[in-house]
């Protein structure tokens, strides 16, 4: 599916549900409600997001940008954005793909990668990340605490980003890829801007990844330490990718728990 005019960006809609790929859901699944937030989907722009918020306070909320899975903003990160909004944090999911198409509609994962997910320019995430933030200040938000966090292919766009934005305060990779072949969409990897860090980040990775091999995680913190910004890489030793994932099978709870914790201390930490 390939959407290409402006009238196509305004029928997508952030309908609460699980992106249809990843059905049917685990009996793990965690259910967020919203009593005492202002949740729901937003514009900014063309672009569909989801926000969530304590509600019925007036004073600047610290930010948190969340970035989605291949899958889209779908209801697993509408409930991350619930939980944080639980913490006190102003908290955006924004649509990133909705310029190529709606990935709640594959049915296959494979499908989804190949004719949306490898659509999607870096360049064009980033100022669509940067027009996040803008909306984010003048809508409640704090400028001067921006946190950004993202899930597998957000994981690899938070480094991305963290070397992109001055302003950000500090990020968290949750199992992103760090290294890879350079195409037209992808130029650069993490470890690629490795050096260029603007604020700290900490990546949270699993040990039994398939995808993403501890020797990239080593590679990465080698690169890391060339730079001055403070980082963490953390490794949950008996956990696979997509560990925070309660809705699927690669759910690992302790992990989960552990690194949602070790997430909001990042964030204190540095002032978000």
């Amino acid at each position: 599916m390939k959407i290409d005019t402006r009238r196509d960006f305004l029928k997508i809609s952030l309908a609460s549900g699980f992106a249809l790929a990843v059905q049917p859901v685990a009996a793990s699944t965690i259910q967020t409600d919203s009593e005492g937030l202002l949740a729901g989907e937003i514009r900014i722009g063309d672009m569909p997001g989801y926000r969530a918020q304590p509600a019925g306070t007036s004073a600047a909320l610290p930010t948190v940008i969340v970035i989605q899975e291949i899958f889209g903003v779908h209801e697993h990160i509408q409930d991350l954005c619930r939980r944080l909004a639980k913490q006190g944090y102003l908290a955006i999911a924004p649509e990133l793909y909705y310029r190529q198409g709606d990935p709640r509609t594959y049915t296959d994962t494979n499908e989804l990668v190949k004719n949306l997910v490898s659509q999607v320019p870096d360049a064009q995430v980033m100022s669509d990340l940067d027009q996040v933030a803008q909306w984010a200040a003048s809508h409640g938000g704090d400028a001067n605490r921006l946190a950004v966090t993202g899930f597998c292919w957000g994981g690899r766009i938070t480094w991305l980003y963290a070397a992109h934005n001055p302003k950000l305060k500090a990020g968290v990779a949750w199992y992103g890829r760090l290294i890879g072949q350079a195409s037209a969409n992808t130029p650069k990897q993490p470890i690629d801007v490795a050096r260029e860090l603007k604020a700290p980040v900490l990546g949270l990775y699993a040990g039994q990844d398939k995808g993403i091999s501890l020797d990239s995680v080593e590679q990465m913190k080698a690169a890391l330490k060339q730079q001055r910004q403070p980082f963490g890489m953390s490794v949950y030793e008996s956990a696979t990718h997509g560990f925070n994932a309660d809705y699927r099978p690669s759910y690992h709870e302790a992990a989960a728990r552990d690194a949602w914790e070790s997430m909001l201390k990042w964030f204190r930490q540095f002032g978000v």
